[in-house]
């Protein structure tokens, strides 16, 4: 699963210079590297995996929400749209393994930063270029997510979708820092031990955080609803949109 990421990165890397951009009916922007490296990942996992369904940002976005009883997989081919198109490099290809309605694997590949995470049984971080091989990726090495700082916590924070929700939650916890960050970069610099939280309230998509869930998870952390609440996916009858949720690499943030 790892190589189909590595590979969905020469797809959008060749549109990186001069993107091509349109607007779904949600407002959201769209480019054609979204939409190719959709296809390739799709076809890809589809021969991985025959038979397992597969929930696709675009195509959900077009009306097609594949059945989800069992396993499926979701994939959101670009992650950070807004930043690829503002060709700061944070931008991200998600593709995750759900069954029983948790993550249960998940890659994280950001093609322009050269760097992909993995959880499953334990989380990975690796340094490799986009069309290379999994196996040809240098620095690898685990990662874990930290204890709570004495001193406060680092919360991820959204660069365009900060809101007043999203500050109540915020200020319930002891920040000591903010650090604005693209996509689902997010999850994976808490699953380093690099930062502590990441808040988020409003819509989010499932595509957009179970790839990160699954690497947090594997790293000691987790997502939760804000309540400390499980957070599942599946949830097909809406759309597969999400609640609100706190990504911590401590889970005694709940306690």
């Amino acid at each position: 699963m790892a190589d189909i990421a590595l590979q969905a990165g020469i797809c959008i890397l060749k549109h990186y210079e001069k993107p091509d951009t349109a607007q779904k009916d949600d407002g959201s922007p769209v480019t054609q590297a979204d939409v190719e490296a959709e296809a390739l990942i799709e076809k890809a996992l589809a021969a991985l995996l025959p038979g397992v369904p597969i929930a696709a940002e675009e195509a959900c976005s077009a009306g097609r929400l594949p059945q989800v009883d069992g396993a499926f997989l979701l994939v959101d081919p670009l992650d950070g749209t807004k930043d690829f198109i503002a060709r700061n490099g944070q931008f991200t290809v998600n593709i995750a393994l759900v069954e029983a309605r948790e993550p249960v694997l998940g890659v994280i590949f950001a093609p322009a930063l050269g760097k992909i995470w993995l959880g499953a049984n334990k989380a990975v971080a690796a340094d490799v270029l986009a069309g290379a091989k999994l196996t040809q990726a240098r620095h690898r090495r685990d990662i874990k997510a930290r204890q709570q700082p004495a001193e406060g916590l680092v919360a991820m924070a959204s660069r365009s979708h900060m809101n007043a929700e999203t500050e109540r939650l915020l200020s319930a916890l002891p920040i000591a820092e903010r650090r604005p960050v693209g996509s689902s970069i997010k999850f994976c610099q808490i699953a380093e031990g690099l930062a502590d939280v990441y808040v988020r309230a409003g819509r989010t998509m499932e595509w957009d955080t179970a790839a990160g869930h699954a690497i947090l998870r594997a790293a000691g952390g987790d997502v939760r609803q804000p309540d400390g609440a499980p957070f599942l996916y599946g949830k097909r009858d809406a759309k597969f949109a999400n609640g609100d949720f706190i990504a911590a690499g401590d889970t005694s943030l709940w306690d």
